[in-house]
């Protein structure tokens, strides 16, 4: 007889996969590979545990135990050569030993057995693995990095599906699958929840939190160090999956750029958000941080700018996120920003006006008809407002609280109701049955309804009940993290269901000149002159300028530019000019430009270093009504983004910058605009003109096209400042930074 695993027992008569139930979906024909590997790994035929042993604690018998204990309708196959019987059951020495042909494996063996698992498994006709063994690229050893690379050639070769390896398992709560080493009691519901991460620890931290507060969780898997299939890959497919309503992800690093874009654009077609939490707000050691620009688009800035805009509701920590997820899941999308609030207490009411105010929010005005009809029931004590205090009113009379809030969810000019009261942590009856008229209230509404706790008081076993009774509520936990949540909420309905691919709008004439300066290029950075023509090329507007090599060319081209001129250093081994003062303004006269050439030439002799002096620049000086920084750079992770913002000597103290990706169009340049109090003021602020924003357009444009076509050989282009005014607006200076073995050691990496 064989071995039979099933929700109460341990028979001796294995399952087939004929018996298995039918699954309620399945990927479509015309789905990708991935999809495909990934739904056979959460929805297999039958499990083969390869390294089961019975030694106690282990994590073979840990995943055994789980897989007993939640009732698996599969097959479930232990392998070991050296033993006949484990757990009670057979155990079976190889693959061909088998009952049936394996489909999915777990890797429990050494490292150093693991790829010759691997390749056997597939071989014997498996569709996917989770690698649950250590010794990989985690360890920085010659033996573990070669076995590493090992690993990955023969997953590529074989096309498994393989999560892995040093990971923690997964959960498939509609298979009753926990491949997991968790011993703590998981509740095996179909939630609307999906999770995937590199973290074993963190995801089963997250899959716990989120089960605490009654979010039921469908789906949960650890990637480790995802040498198959990556984060992305389980977004694209929790994507498609019908049963999955919210993505969570905990991102270490994103390796493979286009492969997250397209998932996070699957997600946002399919109307589920991904919910992140991501680490990473180092500079990483990039060249760019050479730059103004590199200096301020910090990787997490730059996953922010990519990942927003298709879509990913990036979260600042655990807590952030469980209210984050909570929110989603119970919540239904807003059809617009009016906000309304019902409370019983004064100081509550301020409390909201306080919190939401912090984050940009406002409460609506109150219709007529729903202001006169609660003026009527509430007397004084009370203030009819948005935030409305019902006071002692519905202190005395619950019911008179109950209408207050049935009004506000009654009127069309409302998007959203929140509630503001804490849970009961222990039997409350009156309490509990105006919980659950609300939720009623709710289910009928076509809108959110948010009951906020002001407090994060904790969940009873009593209080996870309650909130289960309650799926048309979404409860918050904690002012602050309410607000945010809800914030993540309104930003997501305001997103376009399909975000349109941007593509380089450059013409070849541009990257000619583009290919020509980066093939005659050998230092770390081009110089000014180098740098504007490239520019120029791509359509930036620059100042009317010359390079001089004497004091009577200078004064030349300054009479050809028209005064007033500034004078500036060209040396493509003097990144900062105004630091070492290669910088003068205000030249108004052919004396002044002389002096000037000479001064400037005189401090770059006393230079360490002695960098080479390729001139002196004579630029126009353009009247400025407002200094800008617009630039480039390409992160280690995400790839290319501009920046723009206040520019000038105090950048990186002011700080007013935004990021997006590259490239990007006229439409997005303006969004990335509108982000920035430089925006404000271009558009004319507190009566002054309107600045010229088609230059700054254009500027941005062309910036996005140039990092965009160069690749991976620029890592960042900064022009500080970007000077404009109410008819033009010109790049005055500009540095571009290469990505090659001399930035690299210019940035002491």
């Amino acid at each position: 007889m064989e071995a039979r695993i099933s929700n109460a027992q341990v028979a001796q008569a294995q399952v087939s996969a004929a018996s298995v139930p039918a699954r309620s979906w399945s990927p479509p024909p015309d789905a990708s590979d991935i999809v495909k590997g990934i739904h056979a790994m959460l929805h297999p035929r039958n499990i083969v545990l390869v390294g089961a042993t019975d030694k106690p604690g282990n994590y073979a018998e840990r995943i055994w135990n789980n897989l007993v204990r939640y009732g698996f309708e599969g097959g479930l196959y232990p392998v070991n050569a050296k033993r006949e019987t484990i757990w009670g059951v057979p155990c079976y020495k190889d693959f061909a030993s088998l009952p049936e042909k394996p489909d999915h494996v777990l890797v429990l063996v050494p490292a150093r057995f693991a790829v010759q698992v691997i390749r056997d498994a597939a071989a014997a006709g498996a569709r996917s693995a989770t690698i649950v063994t250590s010794g990989f690229s985690e360890l920085q050893d010659e033996e573990s990095q070669k076995l590493a690379a090992e690993l990955q050639r023969a997953v590529r070769e074989t096309g498994l599906a393989v999560t892995g390896p040093n990971c923690l398992g997964n959960l498939s709560a509609g298979e009753k699958l926990f491949t997991n080493i968790d011993d703590r009691i998981v509740t095996m519901e179909q939630g609307a929840v999906a999770i995937a991460g590199q973290s074993g620890a963190i995801v089963m931290a997250i899959r716990q939190a989120l089960e605490d507060r009654g979010v039921g969780v469908g789906y949960m898997v650890t990637t480790g160090n995802e040498t198959g299939l990556e984060t992305p890959d389980l977004m694209r497919y929790f994507a498609e999956d019908p049963s999955v309503k919210v993505i969570v992800v905990y991102l270490e690093g994103v390796r493979n750029t286009k492969a997250f874009r397209d998932a996070c654009k699957a997600a946002r077609a399919a109307s589920k958000p991904v919910i992140a939490l991501k680490l990473g707000s180092s500079e990483g050691g990039r060249a760019a941080a050479m730059a103004h620009t590199g200096a301020l688009a910090g990787s997490i800035e730059t996953f922010d700018a990519i990942a927003t805009r298709e879509g990913v509701i990036r979260v600042g920590g655990l807590d952030e996120l469980i209210e984050t997820t909570e929110c989603f899941v119970h919540a239904a999308v807003p059809k617009g920003d009016r906000l309304a609030a019902v409370t019983l207490s004064g100081g509550k009411r301020g409390m909201l006006l306080d919190a939401f105010y912090a984050e940009g929010l406002n409460f609506a005005p109150l219709s007529p008809h729903v202001g006169s009809e609660l003026a009527k029931m509430l007397g004084p004590g009370s203030i009819v407002g948005n935030p409305l205090d019902a006071g002692f009113a519905a202190v005395v009379d619950p019911s008179v609280y109950m209408k207050s809030i049935k009004l506000m969810i009654d009127d069309p000019d409302i998007d959203i109701v929140i509630v503001d009261a804490e849970f009961p942590k222990v039997p409350h009856e009156q309490r509990e049955r105006n919980l659950r008229i609300v939720n009623e209230m709710a289910s009928r509404a076509a809108k959110p309804v948010i009951y906020i706790s002001a407090m994060s008081i904790g969940f009873t076993e009593f209080t996870k009940g309650l909130r289960k009774s309650l799926p048309h509520l979404a409860v918050m936990q904690g002012m602050d993290r309410a607000v945010t949540a809800i914030k993540s909420l309104l930003a997501y309905a305001r997103l376009r269901k399909e975000v349109p691919d941007i593509v380089s709008s450059s013409k070849p004439a541009a990257r000619a000149v583009l290919e020509k300066a980066l093939a005659s290029a050998s230092g770390a950075a081009l110089d000014e002159v180098a740098s504007k023509k490239l520019l120029k090329a791509y359509g930036i507007p620059v100042s009317k300028e010359g390079i001089a090599q004497t004091a009577a060319d200078a004064v030349k081209i300054a009479k050809q530019i028209g005064f007033p001129v500034v004078a500036k250093v060209v040396s493509a081994e003097i990144l900062h000019k105004s630091d070492i003062g290669g910088v003068v303004l205000n030249l108004n006269s052919a004396a002044e430009v002389k002096k000037a050439f000479s001064d400037i030439t005189a401090r770059v002799k006393k230079l360490k270093g002695k960098p080479r002096l390729d001139g002196i620049l004579i630029a126009q000086q353009v009247k400025a009504d407002l200094e800008l920084v617009v630039g480039a750079s390409l992160d280690a992770e995400m790839g290319p983004v501009v920046l723009f913002g206040t520019g000038g000597i105090d950048i990186e103290l002011m700080k007013d910058v935004a990021l997006a990706g590259a490239p990007l169009d006229e439409a997005e340049a303006r969004l990335l605009i509108g982000r920035t109090k430089a925006g404000i003021k271009m558009r004319g602020y507190r009566g002054k003109p309107a600045l010229h924003e088609t230059s700054a357009v254009k500027a941005l444009v062309g910036l996005s096209n140039l990092i965009a076509d160069a690749g991976d050989r620029i890592a960042s282009i900064d022009v500080n400042p970007f000077l404009i005014n109410a008819k033009t607006g010109v790049a005055v200076d500009a540095l571009i930074v290469l990505n090659n073995a001399a930035a690299k050691r210019a940035a002491g990496h």
